[in-house]
C-alpha cells in the first residue's frame, strides 16, 4: 500500500485548508486511517484517525472541533478538513494506514500504523 498526502501549503491564521490521503495497491475497506503531524525536534503527534468499516473516528483532544477527519469510499480517499488554523498548527502532516479496525484506545498510537506517507507541509502564518 503507498500512501499519497496532500493539500498542504501556505495559510493565514484562521484560514483553512483540506488534505487528502490516496492509498494505492489496496482498497482501504477495513482500514484505519489516521494523521498525525510533526515538527522539527518533536515527537510525531496523533491528529484524528478514522476507522472504515464504520467511520468511527478520533480527535486529539486539542484539536476537536476544529480538525475533522472523512472518508470516501467510492475514491478510496482520507480527508483532513481543518478550520481555525493556528501558528503552531505549522508542521509536517502524515497520513498513515493499517489494514486492521484499530480499537479507539489505540488509533492514537503510530505504532499501531503499518503504512505511511510522505507528508505535505502545512505552514501558518501572517
Amino acid at each position: 500500500v503507498q500512501l499519497q498526502a496532500s493539500g498542504g501549503g501556505w495559510v493565514q491564521p484562521g484560514g483553512s485548508l483540506r488534505l487528502s490521503c490516496s492509498a494505492s495497491g489496496r482498497t482501504q475497506r477495513d482500514f484505519t486511517t489516521g494523521w498525525f503531524r510533526q515538527v522539527p525536534g518533536k515527537e510525531r503527534e496523533f491528529v484524528a484517525a478514522i476507522r472504515w468499516a464504520d467511520g468511527s473516528t478520533k480527535y486529539a483532544v486539542s484539536l476537536k472541533g476544529r480538525f475533522t477527519i472523512s472518508r470516501d469510499r467510492a475514491k478510496n480517499m482520507v480527508y483532513l478538513q481543518m478550520a481555525t488554523l493556528r501558528p503552531e498548527d505549522t508542521a509536517v502532516y502524515y497520513c498513515a494506514a493499517t489494514p486492521r479496525g484499530l480499537i479507539m484506545t489505540t488509533m492514537s498510537r503510530p505504532n499501531e500504523y503499518d503504512y505511511w506517507g510522505q507528508g505535505t507541509q502545512v505552514t501558518v502564518s501572517s
